[in-house]
């Protein structure tokens, strides 16, 4: 009598092959070049794809497992905010500010990494690689859901909400974001694994939601804390695949070094110039502060980012070549843009104000040897203007650098006294630009960035600078959306609601 056996069950490697490595087959009726033609594109040379070591080790079944359980959680959390009245449990609505800017600069950013990620995994040739981005693309995509589902229960009670997409492309500050977003998905997939993948997943995620999210805690905002959480184990898995192509590249062939790090020079550069708009969300827009931005690039920067590259340095890497600008430029960055940011606050959609006297207090206490020196001057004429009803504003042109797009308002790196500008003349024409970096970003590349369509520019060439039609094609409401936060219906309803939730009203 035959005995039943028991099936042997695969596994955790095994699994993981079946359900990864052995999807790949061999082409029979089209070349390999036919299929990928994107992996020479860039001059990458890639000899065995089999060498890839997939960082994410996860099969597919123990993926979806895991992101249902994160998923329930979240909404869970998701729902008791908005039941228990979450909007009124922040510390005062300043702080939504910083959350719109999130929302409108950043969450947009998150569905083109997946859009990049999914045709980066369509583009390499690996079944390991390919597997790992279209992971990747999954969650960024959630990532974009989750972010709006979290923070538009918000859009019911405050202004600045309503039409993050349209601010994402017709607003100034946050086309920072998109054209990185945008210049990084108009680049080949090697490259675009350098700009996601390894610049802003492992060297600048750190510095972006780290000390956001544990602002958002300390300010009372679960929701925004939630969906943190339920991201923060797929960024970790998302640093390790962008670190994991790097050294890729440079263990398949000698010849790639300088292509990789011509790449991380220029993603760097771009990466900190987003990091601007960080910046003046901590330092400014934070009711309750973590830390300075100074103290967060120190820690995430400075050390974290100075162990990764003396740990690359044995494949032949160096620090970025901004790294010494960028280190010259933390004591100012934050003040020199939220400088920017007030003066041209008629085009924000999201309540600006002057730091108090105990803000600056604390400003002058991070920033010990710089902001009594050059900055408190400035926001206490500032002040004085306002006591005397002739609020600051600058209803003038904005000159963007063609590159990053912020506004040229920094300083030479040793100079803080002297504005940086450079120029370059490209066939015929002048370009400007915030910095050496975004001058030799342009220089590598112009016929790229000449192409770039720059908010300001374009709103004085197509509509004549009328500045209401603009207000209405960016969906901005002008006195609600933007503005000083002193008088707005932000501040009159969180105070009158919380007066409520607070009092047998």
């Amino acid at each position: 009598m035959d005995m039943k056996v028991q099936k042997k069950k695969l596994g955790m490697k095994e699994r993981y092959r079946a359900l990864t490595r052995d999807l790949g087959w061999e082409p029979s009726y089209r070349t390999k070049d036919e299929l990928y033609p994107y992996v020479k594109y860039e001059g990458i040379r890639i000899h065995d794809w089999e060498k890839w070591e997939d960082p994410f080790r996860l099969t597919m079944d123990a993926y979806w497992k895991y992101q249902a359980e994160k998923e329930r959680k979240f909404y869970a959390i998701i729902d008791a905010h908005a039941q228990n009245n979450g909007h009124l449990h922040i510390t005062d609505a300043r702080y939504l500010s910083a959350l719109k800017i999130f929302l409108q600069a950043i969450s947009p950013g998150e569905y083109c990494a997946h859009k990049g990620f999914a045709r980066v995994g369509r583009e390499f040739a690996g079944v390991g690689t390919q597997v790992a981005c279209q992971m990747q693309a999954i969650d960024e995509i959630r990532h974009a859901q989750t972010q709006i589902h979290a923070m538009s229960n918000y859009n019911r009670y405050y202004d600045g909400f309503h039409a993050f997409a349209d601010a994402r492309d017709r607003i100034w500050y946050t086309s920072v974001a998109r054209s990185f977003f945008d210049d990084a998905m108009s680049a080949g997939p090697f490259e675009f694994m350098i700009a996601i993948g390894f610049s802003f997943e492992y060297v600048l995620t750190n510095l972006l939601f780290v000390p956001f999210m544990s602002g958002a805690a300390y300010n009372g905002d679960m929701a925004t804390v939630t969906f943190g959480f339920s991201a923060q184990s797929d960024e970790a898995r998302h640093m390790t695949l962008g670190l994991e192509c790097i050294k890729f590249m440079l263990e398949q062939d000698p010849e790639n070094l300088p292509i990789v790090q011509a790449w991380i020079d220029k993603w760097f550069w771009r990466g900190f110039r987003v990091l601007g708009l960080v910046s003046t969300m901590m330092d400014y827009m934070l009711p309750k502060r973590v830390m300075s931005w100074r103290e967060a690039f120190e820690i995430y920067g400075i050390e974290n980012g100075g162990a990764l590259f003396r740990d690359l340095a044995r494949y032949g890497i160096r620090p970025p070549k901004g790294w010494e600008d960028a280190g010259k430029a933390i004591d100012h960055m934050s003040h020199q843009l939220m400088l920017g940011l007030y003066q041209w606050s008629f085009g924000t959609a999201f309540h600006s104000w002057i730091p108090s006297d105990e803000d600056m207090d604390w400003l002058s206490a991070k920033y010990p040897t710089t902001f009594d020196k050059y900055y408190r001057p400035r926001w206490n004429h500032i002040k004085k203007l306002a006591a005397e009803g002739k609020q600051y504003k600058n209803f003038g042109l904005a000159k963007l650098c063609q590159c990053c797009q912020l506004p040229t308002v920094f300083t030479e790196p040793d100079d803080p006294t002297l504005i940086c500008h450079r120029e370059t003349v490209y066939k015929g024409e002048t370009y400007h630009f915030c910095s050496d970096g975004c001058q030799s970003v342009f220089e590598d590349e112009p016929e790229k960035y000449i192409q770039a369509w720059l908010p300001m520019p374009a709103l004085f060439r197509e509509q004549q600078g009328d500045i209401a039609a603009w207000m209405d094609w960016v969906s901005l409401r002008d006195g609600f959306d933007n503005g000083d936060y002193d008088g707005s219906r932000d501040q009159k309803h969180f105070k009158e609601w919380r007066e409520i939730a607070t009092s047998n009203r």
